[in-house]
């Protein structure tokens, strides 16, 4: 490997993961002392900057236990930086001397998405797209299907499919990779894993912040464009699948954007019935008052900042099962997770008087903590004059208890490094991202051509009182 390119590498995301993850890479020796990462951006800056702006980013990994101050001072000798405004092809041929040998090149595109297809122009112009670099795009790709088709149009214009490496730092986490291991690693859940035997399956990606300094892109783009169509689609893909032949990239895939297909649509007869929207006002964060959405942005909007909804895969295994979805801002707790709900036994033994039966539950927890539990009914231990007293227990497979001698990692790190080592099982092929824009926007002119603006709902709460009810009327309740 000759070199890791980053465009916009004095940003907020280069800073907060990316930097990090290389850094962690090394520390771990999965990132050769001979790589050299040349970071670009239209700021000002030269080799000695970026690198005081590098140490800065890293020094509290340091501090919390990453290596020590002398790994730290070798990977940032391996940091160079070349100012460039990718607007215009001036200035990529500079960006190319610097990076040497072009042949074998990992670029990381982090950029506004109307930076895209200069980039790629200037990328190509300079030699800077042989058949040995491999490009990574981070979202948004576009913001409906047309202009993502305008994207991955200009992006091929210079990379073949293989070369092209479409990045959703979801699949970085431990737990959706875990997802994957459980399912088909083990024989316990996959005779189970369907209509016969699941009622439902919720995904929750809750937040707890407001726009926190994206206003612009926020209110341009809304929570069902936001984490519904990349995130919280490539989660329900990765639980609905079909069984790949063998864990390769086109293996993965192909089952996946089968899922994605087989979605049944969301559009002007259903939307108003199968989703609901809602946009926080003011209320209560942690025990501090907090402005509504509107107030923060300081104009009024429709932009929806909660997204509720009842998704069906219509293929043999799913067919009959919904697959509910919620994300939203300003919610009452900061949470991702996946809820596989399980049918209750088929006849209780044990009679009716017999308290605490619930059915079994399978939860896996991205943030803010990885975990994999699974709930199961047991007595509870001692004498009762009723008979036998049940109790949900919970299985955990935590993280830090099970594997203590291995380090939490950041997502970014195992997509930089299959990035850098190009494999692409863990990102986002064109005809997913199609598949998902397909299903988004039927949605959202559903939402259009039934007159549907966000209902009101209190910051700390759980959205909007109607997302409750969207559940309700199958038999089941959100995970609060």
């Amino acid at each position: 490997m000759t070199a890791v390119l980053l465009f916009g590498a004095t940003g907020d995301l280069s800073r907060r993961m990316l930097l990090p993850s290389l850094y962690g890479l090394s520390v771990d020796g999965l990132l050769g002392k001979q790589v050299r990462i040349i970071g670009t951006a239209r700021s000002a800056m030269d080799d000695e900057g970026f690198r005081a702006m590098a140490s800065e980013a890293l020094a509290g990994h340091v501090t919390g236990g990453l290596g020590d101050q002398a790994q730290a001072d070798t990977f940032i000798r391996q940091l160079s930086y070349v100012p460039l405004d990718a607007s215009t092809i001036e200035g990529f041929g500079t960006l190319a001397e610097a990076v040497g040998n072009t042949e074998d090149v990992a670029i990381f595109l982090s950029t506004a998405p109307s930076l895209f297809t200069p980039t790629i122009a200037g990328l190509k112009a300079a030699g800077l797209t042989g058949p040995l670099v491999r490009i990574g795009l981070e979202k948004p790709l576009g913001t409906d299907l047309a202009s993502s088709r305008a994207i991955n149009d200009a992006v091929a214009d210079a990379f073949s499919e293989s070369q092209i490496f479409r990045i959703d730092h979801y699949l970085g986490k431990e737990t959706v990779q875990n997802l994957l291991a459980m399912r088909f690693a083990n024989t316990l859940f996959e005779p189970l894993w369907g209509a016969q035997a699941i009622h439902h399956v919720q995904l929750t990606v809750a937040e707890t912040v407001g726009l926190e300094g994206r206003v612009d892109f926020y209110d341009g783009t809304g929570a069902l464009r936001d984490m519904v169509q990349n995130h919280m689609l490539q989660m329900l893909a990765l639980v609905a699948m079909e069984p790949p032949s063998h864990f390769s990239a086109n293996a993965v895939r192909d089952e996946k954007v089968k899922v994605l297909r087989s979605l049944r649509p969301i559009d002007s007869r259903n939307a108003d019935t199968e989703t609901v929207i809602g946009q926080y006002g003011e209320g209560t964060i942690g025990g501090m008052a907090v402005r509504g959405y509107t107030d923060e942005l300081g104009r009024a909007s429709g932009t929806e900042t909660f997204v509720a909804l009842k998704a069906h895969v219509d293929n043999w295994r799913w067919k009959g099962v919904p697959f509910y979805l919620r994300t939203g801002k300003r919610l009452a707790a900061r949470k991702s997770e996946i809820i596989i709900a399980f049918r209750p036994v088929p006849h209780s033994i044990f009679g009716e008087k017999v308290r605490g039966m619930a059915p079994n539950r399978l939860l896996l927890s991205l943030q803010p903590d990885e975990n994999i539990s699974m709930s199961l009914m047991a007595k509870v231990p001692g004498l009762d004059q009723t008979g036998i007293r049940l109790r949900e227990v919970l299985l955990n497979l935590k993280g830090e208890s099970a594997f203590r001698d291995t380090r939490r990692r950041i997502a970014y790190e195992r997509l930089l490094l299959d990035l850098i080592e190009g494999r692409p099982t863990l990102f986002v092929r064109r005809d997913e991202v199609e598949a998902q824009w397909t299903w988004i926007d039927s949605i959202r002119q559903g939402w259009s051509d039934n007159g549907m603006t966000p209902k009101p709902y209190a910051a700390g709460s759980w959205g909007p009182a109607a997302a409750m009810a969207l559940v309700a009327r199958d038999g089941a309740a959100w995970n609060d």
